[in-house]
C-alpha cells in the first residue's frame, strides 16, 4: 500500500508513481491521440466538411451520455471502494481480536508451555491468512515442532483455527480454565473464522462481469466518437481535449479495478503482510 502525505499538492501533480494510472494508460493514450488526428485531419482537410453537416450533430449524444456514464463511474468507484474498505475493516477487527485473544490468554493461562503453544498459533493464524487470500504457496511448517498436515486440509487458516480450539478444549479437559473461561475464548477464536470468511467473500465475490464489461464499452464508444463532432469546434485542439477525456474515464474504471479485491499485490492494496507482522509483535509483546 503506497503511504503519502494528502497535504502535498505538487507531490501529486508532478511526480508520477508505479502505481499510477497515467503509466498504464499512456501507451492508450498516444493511440488516441493518433486516432484523433487522423480523425480530425479527415474531416478538415479531406473530406473538408462544412459546420453546416450533421456530423457536427454528433455532440448532441454525447451531452446526453456525458451525465450517464458519470452516474455508472461514480456507482462503480463507490462500489470498489466499500469492497477495500470492508476488508481494511475486516483487518482491522483481526488485529484487534487477536489482541483481546491473547490478553485473555496471558492472564487464563498459568502454565508457560501452554502460552508458548498460543504465542506462536495467534499470529500464525493472521501470517497464513495473508498468504490464503493472495493464492500464495504456505509453507506446512508453522514453526519447529508443528507441522500443517498438507494432504487432510487444503484450508489452512481452518485449521490453524481448529488447532487453537482444539488446544483451549484440551485446557479446559485438563481443569486449567473453567467453563465461563473456555465460552469467552470460544467467542474469540470464533471471531477469527468470521472475518476469514468476510474476507473470502469479498476477494471471490468480484464486480458482476456484464457490468464491468459494459463500463468499459460504454467508454470506449463514447471516446471514439467524440473527435467527430467537437473537431469543428476545436480543430485540431481536439486531439488533447479527447486524449484527456479517454484519461480521467478510463483512469476512474482502472482505479475501481484495482482496489475491488484489496488482498493482492497491487500498489493500493491493503497492507495485510505488515498487519500480520503487527499481529505478531502485539502477541508476542502481551503472551510472555
Amino acid at each position: 500500500m503506497i503511504t503519502y502525505n494528502p497535504k502535498e499538492w505538487f507531490s501529486f501533480i508532478f511526480r508520477f508513481h508505479k502505481g499510477d494510472t497515467f503509466r498504464k494508460l499512456l501507451p492508450i493514450m498516444l493511440g488516441i491521440a493518433a486516432y484523433s488526428f487522423i480523425i480530425a485531419y479527415l474531416e478538415l482537410e479531406y473530406w473538408k466538411l462544412s459546420e453546416l453537416s450533421h456530423v457536427k450533430n454528433i455532440t448532441v449524444m454525447h451531452t446526453l451520455l456525458g451525465f450517464v456514464i458519470s452516474l455508472l463511474l461514480v456507482f462503480r468507484t463507490n462500489t470498489a471502494y466499500d469492497r477495500w474498505w470492508e476488508g481494511r475493516k475486516a483487518w482491522g477487527a483481526l488485529v484487534n481480536n487477536s489482541r483481546n485473544l491473547a490478553i485473555k490468554i496471558a492472564v487464563m493461562v498459568k502454565n508457560k508451555d501452554d502460552k508458548e503453544i498460543f504465542r506462536k498459533l495467534i499470529p500464525a493464524y493472521s501470517s497464513v491468512l495473508n498468504l490464503h487470500l493472495k493464492n500464495a504457496d504456505i509453507s506446512h511448517e508453522l514453526f519447529e515442532d508443528a507441522i500443517l498436515a498438507a494432504d487432510h486440509y487444503k484450508h489452512k487458516p481452518n485449521q490453524i483455527a481448529k488447532t487453537i480450539i482444539a488446544k483451549v478444549n484440551e485446557l479446559y479437559e485438563q481443569g486449567k480454565i473453567t467453563g465461563d473461561q473456555l465460552i469467552v475464548l470460544n467467542a474469540e477464536i470464533q471471531s477469527l473464522t468470521d472475518i476469514c470468511g468476510i474476507c473470502e467473500r469479498i476477494k471471490n465475490t468480484p464486480i458482476p462481469y456484464s457490468y464491468s464489461a459494459f463500463i468499459k464499452k460504454f467508454i470506449f464508444i463514447y471516446v471514439m466518437t467524440l473527435p467527430f463532432g467537437y473537431v469543428f469546434m476545436l480543430g485540431y485542439l481536439v486531439i488533447p481535449v479527447v486524449t484527456i477525456i479517454f484519461y480521467v474515464l478510463a483512469s476512474l474504471e482502472l482505479i475501481a479495478e484495482e482496489i475491488e479485491d484489496p488482498f493482492g499485490y497491487d500498489p493500493n492494496d491493503l497492507p495485510t503482510a505488515k498487519l500480520a507482522e503487527m499481529i505478531q509483535k502485539n502477541v508476542e509483546e502481551l503472551i510472555y
